[in-house]
């Protein structure tokens, strides 16, 4: 054997195992007490029928037994909650946010650049500093779980922190993302975007990620004008081949067919966003089976920037959709200033323009998703969260309502957010997801029931967090 081939092959092993040593082990609440809910429905997020005045037995933060009353046995002694007339599910799963990304345009100032208000640097230093807000809009909104697909190197910190906080949600993160475009939304000294420019950075920017820790590779694979096919691809595939060796999940952005099928070939774990250029096709759904892939069809992302617009051209604060009252003071202060941006910022042909586009992508988005449903793919949640109006925690609500307006069930909404979010996480995702025996202790308590429309899920009476109790309002903004 050749030498170099030799040291490569070590070396390719080590990074793996410096990734997989590097991901953070769930945190369990070993001090919560043993406790027994009674009398709920259990939905158990792994699509099995639900389980009437059903019985779950927490204990040190996961679920001693969760089933029929007369499957699980209530230990002599063990505090029992009554519960009769609400429904448990898993804890909810984001499997696409983005920490890097604030809500608003002061995170996205390529889309409306509003650096003459909130500067770039001082924005993405806040973040770093105090992502306390958005952990806590999280839980509060019932989601327990959640994936960064992609910021700057600093995410890759939040999930120790997360996990030694019993008041936040798992974080997984994949740092910065591998892109075909250049894109300038960097820092000086920090890239979350590391520039696809041929296979050489290709294989050194997955190495880099490895290298961290990551939970993922991320690849934004955009069609740039200026570049052919066949070149962006190419990177591509190397990307997905040195995350492979390395034993990474890739995790593509990849809107259009063609770029999707590219992505399938190269052992996609995860598509995210919709295909909505043209229907999939028997080959897609093919290659997706064989992957398997994941497709997380992130349907409400876009129209929160037409929202955005709206709310500068028209001179008022956008309309959010919070009845907790989850969303952080600083955040909604920041939506309250659109009202005097000035519409001169805002190009009115272009903005409506957009508007008009990302409407007629809506009807395919419905198709492909009822037609990766139907062939049987694993569907995960995600919301793109970090977008302008795609708010960090509250956005689940309308992207599970999408998800069923478009012919999902309300049963498989349930699971692609909860189960098929765990799925998407991989190794971070491998205790959560359902609520079964074993499994950590997330979950929900909904005065209605979420089997029958999605929209109940706002009816969030405790969230459960490694065997603790709360209610909404523990974490609501204040």
């Amino acid at each position: 054997m050749h030498k170099g081939i030799g040291l490569a092959t070590a070396f390719a092993v080590a990074l793996a195992a410096g990734a997989a040593s590097a991901q953070p082990r769930l945190r369990q609440h070993v001090s919560s007490p043993a406790r027994a809910l009674v009398g709920a429905t259990l939905v158990d997020g792994t699509g099995a029928p639900p389980i009437a005045d059903a019985v779950v037995v927490l204990r040190d933060g996961r679920i001693a037994c969760a089933g029929s009353r007369a499957s699980c046995t209530i230990p002599a002694g063990t505090e029992t909650v009554d519960l009769a007339g609400t429904w448990i599910t898993p804890g909810l799963i984001d499997a696409h946010v983005h920490f890097s990304q604030t809500g608003w345009a002061d995170g996205r100032p390529d889309s409306l650049d509003l650096r003459d208000r909130y500067p770039y640097e001082q924005v993405e230093a806040g973040l770093r500093a105090h992502p306390e807000a958005f952990l806590a809009t999280y839980l509060c909104s019932g989601v327990t779980a959640v994936f960064d697909v992609g910021g700057f190197p600093w995410t890759w910190d939040l999930r120790a922190r997360a996990a030694a906080d019993p008041r936040a949600p798992h974080v997984a993160a994949a740092g910065p993302l591998l892109s075909t475009l250049d894109h300038w939304l960097n820092l000086p000294a920090e890239r979350q975007f590391i520039y696809l420019a041929d296979e050489k950075a290709a294989r050194g920017g997955v190495r880099y990620l490895a290298a961290n820790g990551t939970d993922a590779v991320k690849v934004w694979f955009i069609m740039a004008k200026d570049r052919p096919f066949e070149e962006m691809a190419a990177a591509v595939r190397a990307a997905a081949d040195e995350a492979h060796k390395l034993g990474l999940p890739l995790i593509v952005h990849a809107t259009g067919l063609k770029e999707a099928k590219e992505a399938l070939r190269d052992g996609a774990h995860m598509l995210v966003h919709s295909v909505d250029d043209q229907p999939v096709d028997d080959e897609f759904i093919a290659m997706a089976r064989r992957n398997p892939t994941i497709y997380c069809p992130t349907l409400t992302v876009l129209d929160g920037y037409g929202r955005m617009y709206d709310a500068v051209l028209a001179g008022k604060a956008p309309a959010v959709d919070d009845p907790a009252g989850c969303v952080d003071p600083a955040t909604r202060q920041k939506l309250a200033d659109a009202a005097t941006v000035g519409a001169a910022k805002v190009d009115r042909a272009r903005a409506d323009a957009r508007k008009a586009a990302i409407a007629a992508k809506d009807p395919m988005m419905a198709l492909n998703l009822k037609t990766v449903v139907a062939a049987g793919i694993t569907v995960a949640m995600g919301t793109d969260a970090g977008n302008p109006m795609t708010l960090h925690g509250v956005s689940v609500h309308a992207e599970m309502e999408a998800m069923q307006a478009d012919g999902m069930t309300p049963m498989q909404v349930l699971v692609a957010a909860t189960r098929g979010g765990a799925l998407a996480l991989g190794r971070a995702g491998a205790e959560i997801g359902t609520a079964t025996t074993g499994k950590v202790a997330d979950l929900l308590v909904l005065a209605a029931d979420p089997t029958a429309d999605v929209a109940n899920f706002r009816k969030l009476r405790y969230v459960i967090r490694g065997g603790v109790l709360h209610t909404p309002g523990e974490f609501a903004a204040h």
